[in-house]
């Protein structure tokens, strides 16, 4: 019977580099490219359902399944976006609620 070898999920360098903190500038930075690149990922989503609704509604050579797909994708990704921003407005609210 062979023995069985476990490997570390995470490598001990991944491991390093993830304990070492970054100054507050550099997270507020990251964050905001992270937020940035994701509300314009949400932005293309709706861009390209409507080009695909335009082109189905003046009668264009456009599958109704792939307009159907892209609208739903771009409902889904707008109401995560507005949820995550609820959120974060409440976690605000929260914390401006707490006495120091």
């Amino acid at each position: 019977m062979k023995p069985i070898t476990i490997t570390p999920a995470v490598s001990a360098n991944r491991l390093k580099t993830a304990q070492t903190a970054a100054t507050p500038a550099e997270a507020q930075k990251s964050f905001s490219s992270f937020f940035k690149s994701s509300i314009e990922k949400v932005n293309q989503a709706q861009m390209e359902s409507d080009k695909l609704t335009e082109k189905l509604a003046l009668g264009q050579n456009v599958d109704l399944h792939q307009v159907m797909i892209a609208s739903q994708k771009a409902s889904v990704s707008l109401q995560l976006t507005l949820e995550i921003r609820n959120k974060a407005v409440e976690a605000y609210q929260e914390m401006m609620r707490m006495q120091v």
